[in-house]
């Protein structure tokens, strides 16, 4: 997912503030994403429940 430096930023701040992992959210504003223009979003939910069931040493890494 491109995001601009500011975006980028802002999403670090954001994260710390919150103690989540910015690993997490990008992968889950990319599954949204990827879902977003389908006709059809079927498995969307699944996907975004299996993200969050992922513990953090299957994040990579932040």
């Amino acid at each position: 997912m491109k995001l601009s430096i500011e975006d980028r930023q802002l999403l670090d701040e954001l994260c710390v503030q919150n103690g989540v992992s910015q690993v997490k959210v990008l992968k889950l504003l990319e599954t949204v994403y990827d879902y977003e223009f389908k006709e059809r979003r079927t498995g969307v939910y699944d996907a975004l429940r299996e993200i969050l069931k992922s513990s953090p040493s299957a994040e990579g890494g932040s």
